[in-house]
Formats: C-alpha cells, sequence, structure tokens
C-alpha cells in the first residue's frame, strides 16, 4: 500500500505511517501478546505537542532510521501546528556543535530545551536564537531567551513547565488516558499518585503525588519505593512509571494493604514483568486498556486495573 506521509521510511521518528489506510491493522499487531480486555483508544494523529531533533554540522533535523545521519525537517504531518510553524525558523539558525532539540508547545508558547556535549554556543547562534518566536530557549540548562515561565494545564490548573521535563505527547492523549484512569479511581477516598510526573493525574483525583520532579512530594520511587507503612494511608495507588517500570514499589504493594493498583505503562515488557508480581501477591487484573498515545510508533500506553 502507498505511504502518504511524505516523510515515512526516512526520518526514524515512525514505524508505521500513521496516515495509511491500514494504520491500526498494522500498529494492533504490537498487541499480539498481550491481553487486553478493553478495546483501543486511538489518537489521531497531528497533534503531538513535543518534537524531537537532532543537529549537526549545521544541520536539523530527525535522525534517519537506524542512522546519526540528519534529515532536514521543517514540517511533520505529526506535530501541533504550533510547531510547524516554527520549524522551518528552527531550521534555518546557523547551529553549532552537535545534540538534541526538544520542543514542546506548552500553554503559552513554545519551550525550546537544547542539550549538547559541547558547553558553548556561537553568538551567532545565539543572535538568531533569540529572534525565534518562542518564550524560552535553553542550551545546557543555560537560559539563551526567557519571556515569560511556560506553563502546562491539568484538570484547570496551571502548573510551570521545567525544562525538558517528560510531558505527554498530546493533550488528547493526556485527557483521554486521565478519564480512564479517573473512571477507576474516583470511588476511593485516599489515592497516591505514584511517578506523578507534573500531575495529569494527581490534580483531579486530589491524589498525594510522589516523584523526582513535578508537582509531588520529590522522592526517588526506583530506590525509595513507598513502603508498607506509607502504604496504610491509601486505599488506592496509581502508578506510571517510566519505561523501566515500578518493580521494586510493586513488591511493596503486594505486602500492604492497598485495594486497587491503576498501573499506567508505556513499556508492555515491563509492564508484563510487573503484573506477574502483582498477580502473586493476590492482586487480580481485572481490566486492561490500550491507548494509542504515541501515534506512528511501535510504543502502546497500558492502563491496567488489579484489585485485592
Amino acid at each position: 500500500m502507498k505511504n502518504t506521509c511524505p516523510l515515512f521510511g526516512k526520518c526514524g521518528g515512525c514505524k508505521f505511517d500513521f496516515t495509511a489506510a491500514d494504520y491500526r491493522e498494522q500498529k494492533l499487531k504490537e498487541l499480539a501478546t498481550i491481553p487486553y480486555t478493553n478495546e483501543p483508544v486511538w489518537i489521531s494523529g497531528g497533534m503531538r505537542r513535543r518534537a524531537d531533533c537532532a543537529f549537526a554540522a549545521g544541520k536539523f533535523g530527525f535522525y534517519q532510521a537506524g542512522t546519526k545521519n540528519i534529515i532536514p525537517i521543517t514540517h511533520c504531518p505529526n506535530l501541533a501546528d504550533a510547531i510547524n510553524n516554527i520549524l522551518p525558523q528552527m531550521a534555518n539558525i546557523p547551529w553549532c556543535g552537535a545534540g538534541a532539540c526538544l520542543i514542546t508547545e506548552c500553554d503559552n508558547g513554545i519551550d525550546v530545551a537544547i542539550t549538547s556535549n559541547v558547553p558553548y554556543f556561537t553568538p551567532e547562534f545565539r543572535d538568531a536564537a533569540q529572534k525565534l518566536p518562542v518564550i524560552r530557549i535553553t542550551w545546557n540548562d543555560k537560559v539563551i531567551k526567557q519571556t515569560q515561565n511556560p506553563t502546562i494545564t491539568f484538570s484547570n490548573l496551571s502548573v510551570p513547565y521545567p525544562t525538558g521535563a517528560f510531558l505527554q505527547p498530546s493533550i488528547a492523549g493526556a485527557d483521554a488516558m486521565r478519564k480512564i484512569v479517573v473512571a477507576h479511581a474516583q470511588n476511593y477516598a485516599r489515592v497516591a499518585d505514584l511517578f506523578c510526573g507534573l500531575g495529569n493525574f494527581t490534580f483531579e483525583l486530589d491524589a498525594d503525588g510522589f516523584d523526582i520532579v513535578g508537582t509531588g512530594v520529590k522522592r526517588d520511587l526506583f530506590k525509595n519505593p513507598l513502603t508498607v507503612g506509607m502504604l496504610k494511608n491509601y486505599d488506592c495507588v496509581v502508578m506510571d512509571p517510566p519505561r523501566a517500570g515500578a518493580m521494586a514499589q510493586c513488591q511493596e504493594l503486594v505486602k500492604s494493604d492497598v485495594k486497587r493498583v491503576i498501573y499506567v505503562s508505556c513499556n508492555p515488557t515491563t509492564f508484563m514483568r510487573d503484573a506477574k508480581i502483582l498477580g502473586r501477591g493476590g492482586f487480580q487484573m481485572t481490566e486492561l486498556t490500550p491507548v494509542d498515545q504515541f501515534v506512528g510508533s511501535h510504543h502502546w500506553e497500558l492502563i491496567g486495573v488489579f484489585d485485592k
């Protein structure tokens, strides 16, 4: 079948052509070994509010699939309009050195976070970057330009957006996930939101949030999971860990009196590993919903509900 995305097969951003007629059929094959109980939630393309770009030897764009070659990019069909509108200007500034450039659409404008093993940039780059229509630019956390503090809204509450912080790739995807999680947690009075990030679930659930960064209590849940004693304060635990999963936390949860665990995962491998820990500890997975959060990629977001 003919691909309709002009970048598909050139850049390494997508495994599947999300504009192709058989996209859903192709992506569903990634769920072949996943025992999901609910129909997948599909998120439309063209709404991605984060662009992971790269630069080297004066070129700016996406990596070619399987290489470090850079494919120049001035428009991507999977990105939100606000990001596409500035890509031509981003591509034309005099890039120096090599590194990564994360472009994020925030509530009040565009944030640009540049990371590079080169600690400096040229005056020409600085002058050109300062003319970009964005609200903040950082180079290895050094502020090049800032006109406003970037913010992100969750459940009608705006929170500061730290440079380079994790954010769900689309508002539609974040909203869909929140709707599912809240529906399964809203009847519990005492909720802990682990790996809470900036608070996609925290505020609507009036939960206690815990994470290394973000708006909750600062706690490294990989090294210091909530203990059985701490878990006595909660009836329900929501957790949305990075791809490494939540093994240590699951080992504590099975010893606790927590009645429900809602596990949100972007890695089916570590999700299934941790699901076995919960299962051996007396939890039963009652629902599993896949969400096509990372449109075009091979990744699925999974939302599992475990009851004891």
